[in-house]
């Protein structure tokens, strides 16, 4: 899709000025114009953003137990992350562990998120020699499922902050982000959550990776924002 459209931000601000005017004129029904309005603000953070292969992108997903509760716990407004590529088909994508590890086109991943709002984060320009590992890495969990006991002893099974964290290590033998026990956490307003997705146990010395601890990681620096964060 990208390909087609224009890559200035004049040229992108007039596309979806033209969008809009075909909707006033008649060109789209009334549900087609809702969608389009409904997704201007995804679109206008889609071609603003300018990705390299190797960013690493944080979001909030749709209000649940289990996302309220990964944002409550880390004080944080990221309950997902994943990292840009550009697959076989030159599209650019974002890798992911959602359900199980995937790619997921760019556009429809920033759909997804509460009000189309996420931030990108770069690595360092001294990793760039990397990026091509870094990738082979992240395809080769490609189909693993989604680990809900957020296990990082078992690689077979990786969670979003999970699957960032593990291949950028085997790729750099370097730490991103910093490792926290469940228990350091704000857990306590969760306490009845944790329970029920644990068959009644607290594990407090869990250790995680979370998407907060993430986006604070030394080897990032962020690169494009949008107006909600």
């Amino acid at each position: 899709m990208k390909g087609f459209l224009p890559v200035t931000r004049s040229g992108q601000l007039r596309l979806l000025a033209l969008i809009f005017v075909f909707a006033l004129l008649g060109y789209f029904n009334r549900a087609q114009c809702s969608f389009l309005i409904s997704r201007a603000p995804a679109l206008v953070y889609y071609f603003r953003y300018s990705p390299q292969e190797g960013d690493v992108v944080f979001q909030s997903l749709p209000h649940g137990d289990l996302v309220d509760a990964i944002e409550g716990i880390t004080h944080s407004p990221y309950s997902h992350c994943g990292v840009v590529l550009r697959n076989d088909k030159n599209q650019w994508v974002v890798i992911e562990s959602i359900f199980s590890v995937h790619e997921t086109p760019l556009l429809l991943w920033e759909f997804r998120g509460r009000g189309a709002d996420f931030t990108a984060y770069r690595l360092d320009p001294k990793y760039s020699p990397l990026i091509p590992d870094f990738k082979k890495q992240l395809l080769s969990y490609l189909g693993r499922p989604y680990d809900f006991d957020y296990d990082m002893t078992n690689d077979q099974a990786v969670y979003c902050s999970d699957l960032v964290y593990l291949t950028f290590d085997k790729t750099s033998g370097e730490k991103m982000g910093k490792l926290e026990k469940l228990g350091d956490l704000d857990w306590k307003p969760f306490e009845p959550f944790i329970k029920s997705e644990q068959q009644g146990a607290l594990p407090l010395n869990r250790i995680m990776i979370t998407p907060a601890s993430l986006a604070r990681a030394p080897q990032l620096h962020e690169v494009y924002r949008t107006g909600f964060y």
